[in-house]
């Protein structure tokens, strides 16, 4: 079944996606959570009013989720080849994964952002807080658990999102599964490249769910 080199082939897979969804993760919070932030603040009902901004920026944002990924991954490609030299490979899959991550967090974090308490939003208003203030030091605080399921909800997605790059050369165990278990109908590297991104997946859900347990404040 394992070829001369394929098990170390598989250990460098593993570290891709790993290194993939890690990298495009922290990228794409840099991005969404700001991008989310601003959703909130802009709504009608938000601490700072501005409704034709957050219907162009939502437009926005709605246009970039509705592209499939792998549609996104072609389409991308003279981006890709520009930012970082290349249409393949990790780096070239971390752009297009940041992409199509961030419009997905950006929402995220706007759902998590309006379940806070609007008490608790009126107070910090009561006592003279600047809107950057009430985001910073109510909003974002108070929504602390469900940013972080949210953050492993976006870390599994991504996850996924790498792994249908293989089609195009990105990389990872999704590569692996492709160009070993699909093209040469090798049904056992498949399914063990299925098994460890199901592994992968769990135990990224697993620490998101424990460390947002343990700082929700209401248990």
């Amino acid at each position: 079944m394992f070829e001369n080199g394929l098990v170390s082939e598989i250990i460098i897979g593993f570290w891709e996606s790993i290194y993939m969804t890690v990298v495009s993760s922290l990228a794409a919070y840099v991005i969404g959570l700001p991008l989310g932030l601003i959703l909130v603040a802009t709504d009608k009902d938000g601490i700072s009013p501005a409704p034709l901004c957050n219907k162009i920026l939502g437009f926005i944002i709605n246009v970039i989720r509705s592209v499939p990924f792998l549609l996104l991954l072609v389409a991308m490609m003279p981006i890709t080849k520009f930012v970082v030299g290349t249409v393949i490979g990790t780096k070239a899959t971390i752009v297009v994964l940041v992409a199509s991550a961030a419009p997905f967090i950006a929402r995220l974090v706007e759902s998590s952002l309006k379940e806070v308490d609007k008490g608790v939003i009126e107070a910090a208003q009561s006592m003279g807080a600047s809107p950057l203030r009430i985001m910073c030091r109510v909003l974002l605080p108070e929504a602390k658990p469900s940013l972080l399921v949210g953050s492993a909800i976006t870390m599994t997605t991504i996850l996924g999102y790498s792994a249908m790059a293989g089609f195009c050369g990105g990389g990872g165990l999704g590569a692996i599964a492709i160009n070993y278990g699909y093209y040469r109908q090798n049904n056992e590297i498949m399914l063990i490249m299925i098994v460890l991104l199901v592994i992968i997946v769990q135990v990224l859900q697993e620490i998101g769910l424990r460390i947002s347990k343990n700082t929700d404040k209401r248990l």
